[in-house]
């Protein structure tokens, strides 16, 4: 035998209000209309917490390590010294690029001198044309030479500079590629590492959301606990994902608060429409496994229990799917009829869902 549902709301009615207390006689019966108002449209999409910097330090000069002072997951701080390669060629290099510049800093001193003695005489036209344009020239050579051997300096300063390499900012050691010992060259990576001070969300709109999004730029970001997070200004990227077909918002976090890490997950909530809507107090609501019910007062303010289909819960107001037409009265306390005089269950009252 099939059971009508409305038997089974009767029977969960008359469970619900036998245990009331005589007390509840007493309280005042609140009502509220059911009323008509927008609600705003959101789609519930999962974000990833990533860090603005990140990055992987390479090699920009060959040499054997020596030293690597940290280990994945260690801070370091900006300018820390993270890996230290063997530097006795590139200290060789500078000292032969110096002896060079020495000598041709010499070498220019002589033929300064030089073009000003035969510069004396020529003025006195004891010597030709020809010697005196020869004195210029060498001396113009030497500057030359002085000038490359400058550079060759700087070079060599640089590519012994490449041999100590510091944390560019700071933050924490993700991931280290080499080992002590082992020979490295240019461009190969180092150690791979992440800043926690700056930290964005990232998350994929699907297509038809996305013009929406991009013209209100709006989003609320939220924790698994349901704690709010600040976020500072949207940015869309151009174009689509070819495989997924959605396109990637990225929010910069204003509060790192050294809670949040790279890779958490959050839920990211973008308006994407407005519907119009009925409305209840949420304390309304009288729930019993999987019914849904509240009460109604018809003309004579008696209470007569009817099932409903309940939306979205916004506050202290639950939207109404079905069951409920814009201003009917229902009961904001139900719990006031429990066991109470008010309430008639063997009447024709007991209303299935419109």
């Amino acid at each position: 035998m099939v059971s009508h549902p409305f038997s089974r709301l009767r029977l969960v009615a008359v469970t619900l209000l036998m245990p009331a207390l005589a007390l509840a006689q007493q309280e005042e019966l609140a009502v509220a209309e059911v009323e008509r108002a927008p609600i705003e449209e959101t789609v519930h999409l999962d974000g990833v917490i990533e860090a603005v910097q990140q990055s992987t330090v390479s090699a920009q000069t060959s040499g054997t390590v020596l030293k690597l002072p940290f280990d994945v997951d260690d801070s370091v701080a900006a300018g820390d010294l993270i890996v230290q390669l063997e530097d006795s060629e590139q200290r060789a290099r500078l000292s032969q690029a110096r002896a060079g510049l020495e000598e041709a800093t010499a070498a220019l001193a002589d033929a300064r001198q030089r073009f000003e003695r035969i510069e004396a005489v020529h003025e006195r036209g004891l010597v030709s044309r020809q010697e005196f344009d020869q004195a210029r020239n060498n001396l113009a050579a030497a500057r030359a030479r002085v000038e490359r051997a400058q550079a060759a300096v700087a070079e060599a300063e640089e590519q012994l500079s490449y041999t100590r390499i510091e944390a560019p900012y700071g933050g924490i050691l993700t991931e280290r590629h080499v080992e002590i010992g082992e020979a490295v060259n240019p461009g190969q990576p180092l150690l791979s590492g992440l800043s926690l001070e700056q930290l964005r969300v990232v998350v994929d709109l699907p297509q038809k959301y996305a013009d929406l999004a991009r013209t209100e730029r709006r989003a609320t970001v939220t924790l698994s606990d349901g704690r709010a997070l600040e976020t500072g200004a949207m940015t869309f990227y151009p174009y689509a994902d070819p495989a997924t077909h959605t396109f990637r918002l990225r929010m910069r976090l204003t509060e790192p608060n050294g809670s949040l890490f790279p890779g958490m997950l959050v839920k990211v909530s973008v308006p994407v429409g407005e519907r119009e809507s009925l409305w209840i107090p949420a304390s309304s609501l009288i729930r019993h496994s999987e019914l849904r019910a509240v009460f109604v007062l018809d003309d004579q303010d008696r209470p007569r229990l009817r099932q409903v289909r309940s939306g979205t819960l916004d506050g202290d107001r639950l939207e109404v799917l079905a069951g409920l037409s814009e201003g009917e009265r229902v009961v904001r306390n139900p719990g006031v009829l429990l066991g109470s005089d008010r309430l008639d269950l063997s009447g024709p009252g007991q209303e299935e869902g419109q």
